[in-house]
């Protein structure tokens, strides 16, 4: 998986020179050159918000016994994003990582792996959604257009596999959970006790039926929010785009980016995203394409600073744990 995850990232880096390449390099970067600073701290200040509505969703859906500070999900949250969208690894690290990171704030290692599940299948249902507004745009604007039919069977596909997540998760197939504990059984001690918490912490947050469905529709408005940012940066750029133009690129692009999510940081699939879609719409590639680099740029001065100040953290826990007779919070020896 690893080997595979690097060979898509070269064929992405690739392909996105090459797009570059053909469209002209000094053609993107002057169009870069008309967003101020201002602008950009703009789009850099709008990513925070969606920070704060993304960790209120996954806030949502954790046992309240768990935590009740919504920031330390928030933090959580600012650390899934930047890993994915800076580190040289698929989305599944971000996932990781960002569990990881609650578990120093006091969350039980348990609660912070079963929560991040659910929380990106509640994510996952709301984008398929979104990626459903989107395909709705695109056909009263382009009636005939040949994006349409993959778009519909990707959406379907979406949604068969979203459900068949939920049904594993839910404990539906204990063929897989037998599996998974002779699989862990061989990596750890106490392997029964790990999963059995594990799937018990996963059966006690889908039994809030109601708290999932409010999770979904918050992760919908950070969606919707989405697209509110690409707006805002097409119209950084002087780009005349209509609002739902705007959103349909995003969401579609959305959609494209959940099946490449082996692919580290979208490499590739986010410019050849913007660069077709934004085609569609009547917007010159070049334009789009300095769309997807100013993104780059606003992922990198968020992501940067989050992931240092994550390691110092890590950092500062390990020289707690190496001093005599320190005491560690017993959620940081998992």
């Amino acid at each position: 998986m690893r080997r595979l995850s690097l060979v898509l990232a070269l064929l992405g880096a690739l392909t996105a020179l090459l797009l570059v390449s053909y469209y002209g390099f000094g053609n993107i970067i002057s169009a870069v050159g008309r967003i101020g600073w201002p602008k950009f701290g703009l789009i850099v200040g709008w990513q925070f918000v969606l920070f704060v509505i993304l960790g209120l969703a996954w806030d949502l859906i954790t046992p309240s016994r768990a935590t009740r500070r919504p920031w330390v999900l928030i933090w959580g949250r600012m650390v899934r994003d930047a890993s994915a969208n800076c580190l040289p690894f698929s989305q599944v690290g971000g996932f990781v990582f960002g569990a990881r990171a609650v578990t120093l704030h006091g969350v039980e290692w348990h609660t912070a792996t079963a929560s991040t599940v659910v929380d990106v299948t509640a994510e996952f249902l709301a984008q398929i959604a979104f990626a459903c507004i989107g395909l709705g745009i695109l056909l009263v604007r382009q009636p005939g257009s040949r994006l349409a039919m993959p778009a519909e069977i990707g959406i379907g596909a979406a949604v068969l596999a979203c459900f068949g997540f939920v049904w594993v998760q839910k404990g539906a197939a204990p063929v897989f959970a037998r599996i998974g504990r002779r699989i862990a059984r061989n990596r750890f001690s106490n392997a029964e006790e790990r999963f059995d918490l594990l799937q018990a912490q996963l059966v006690l947050i889908y039994g809030h039926t109601g708290k999932l469905a409010l999770g979904c529709f918050v992760h919908l408005i950070g969606w919707l929010s989405t697209g509110v940012a690409g707006w805002i940066t097409y119209r950084a750029l002087g780009v005349p785009i209509d609002f739902d133009d705007a959103l349909a690129i995003e969401a579609l692009l959305s959609a494209a980016a959940a099946l490449a999510f082996l692919v580290p940081v979208n490499a590739g699939v986010q410019e050849a995203g913007y660069a077709g879609l934004g085609a569609i719409f009547g917007v010159p590639p070049e334009l789009s394409l300095a769309v997807s680099l100013v993104r780059r740029a606003r992922d990198i001065v968020i992501g940067v600073p989050i992931l240092l100040i994550w390691q110092f953290v890590e950092m500062r826990r390990l020289r707690t744990a190496e001093r005599p007779n320190a005491k560690i919070p017993a959620t940081q020896d998992r």
